[in-house]
């Protein structure tokens, strides 16, 4: 009877623990965030509808399209070797072609680049980048050359916006070139590393700063501002590790932010601030976009595919994962698009 006792007072004794446990050790939980599934979309043999709507394009292993909002595919064709796509133009080619014809995104002739080289569309501009990989040029939107530079220095980083286009090199040197007439603004070389040569960078829409990787042996990230013509540093880190591939660089739309990529790590530079926050995460960034609402983030560590979803306060909000051959993200408004294999879906991210 007693041992009954004993056992019972001990029950009582261990239950009252948890519960004041609960009660004095519990913290609010943050605010809690909805993936919401809109719709999804094969785009396998697809049923191709014209629309005036906007429209996205998809890039999904050796097929090609254009889909709206609703989940409508407007566009879709595959192609035998390479493309060159955005959401207004698109264009296949061999390894060097020559009188490069591209395409709107319902399939009319936009016009022909008569230059050999490989074509770059970024939103509605036009870029060639020569043979050899030293030399570029900007294109009309017929096709017709504006202006090139001609270059003996592999390039091994490029980035370009409404006015701006900026070229890293494979010696370390960064130049701005206005893409009215291709004058060049500015030049910049981050050095500070053994090896500099640039892997990453990114321009302001307003052309006042300059985001670069550079380096081999103490790799580092540097951000500057541009002062009448000279590139003035305001912020730099030694990054944690080296490594010899291309990384990505990316300025946030409201360009207060400057997002940058080394191994599993994102760093992200508040300008306004003056704040550099580090973030972990699962696998090499290989994709950056942006809504209204937040930043997204595709890593790939072989077929294992991870989309990574940051706030405005910097913080890692949540991620999921899944496994493809070919994937790709897309953000507009307050949404999200997936692309996995043969497949598109709409997400909504919501806290309601």
């Amino acid at each position: 009877m007693k041992n009954k006792k004993a056992l019972h007072l001990s029950i009582t004794i261990a239950i009252i623990f948890i519960v004041l446990y609960i009660i004095l050790a519990a913290k609010p939980l943050a605010k809690e965030y909805q993936i919401i599934p809109e719709w999804k979309i094969s785009t396998s043999n697809p049923l191709i509808k014209e629309s005036n709507k906007d429209q996205m394009y998809f890039h999904l292993g050796q097929t090609i399209g254009y889909f709206t909002e609703d989940g409508e595919i407007t566009s879709f064709e595959s192609f035998p070797a390479k493309v060159s796509i955005s959401d207004k133009y698109y264009a296949t080619y061999d390894s060097v072609s020559k009188n490069i014809p591209f395409y709107f995104s319902n399939k009319t002739l936009a016009g022909e680049i008569e230059a050999e080289g490989y074509p770059y569309f970024k939103d509605d501009l036009i870029f060639l980048f020569l043979p050899g990989g030293a030399s570029f040029s900007k294109c009309s939107e017929t096709g017709k050359i504006e202006w090139t530079y001609e270059g003996i220095i592999p390039v091994t980083a490029f980035s370009t916006n409404k006015n701006y286009t900026a070229a890293g090199f494979a010696d370390g040197s960064i130049l701005i070139f206005s893409n009215a007439d291709g004058t060049i603004i500015s030049t910049f070389s981050p050095s500070g590393s053994d090896y500099p040569v640039i892997l990453g960078l990114d321009i302001s829409e307003d052309g006042q700063y300059l985001a670069s990787i550079s380096g081999r042996n103490k790799q580092r990230f540097v951000l500057t501002h541009r002062e009448e013509k000279q590139q003035k540093p305001i912020f730099h880190t030694f990054l944690e590790s080296d490594s010899p591939n291309q990384t990505l660089v990316h300025f946030c739309k409201n360009e207060n932010r400057v997002l940058y990529n080394f191994q599993n790590k994102l760093g992200i530079y508040d300008i306004d601030t003056q704040k550099n926050t580090i973030l972990s995460l699962d696998s090499k960034l290989i994709s950056i976009d942006e809504n209204e609402d937040f930043v997204f983030l595709l890593g790939k560590d072989k077929k294992k595919y991870t989309v990574s979803i940051v706030e405005k306060t910097n913080t890692l909000l949540g991620h999921f994962t899944f496994n493809a051959d070919t994937a790709f993200i897309h953000a507009n408004k307050k949404n999200l698009y997936v692309g996995k294999d043969s497949s598109i879906s709409k997400l909504l991210i919501s806290n309601d």
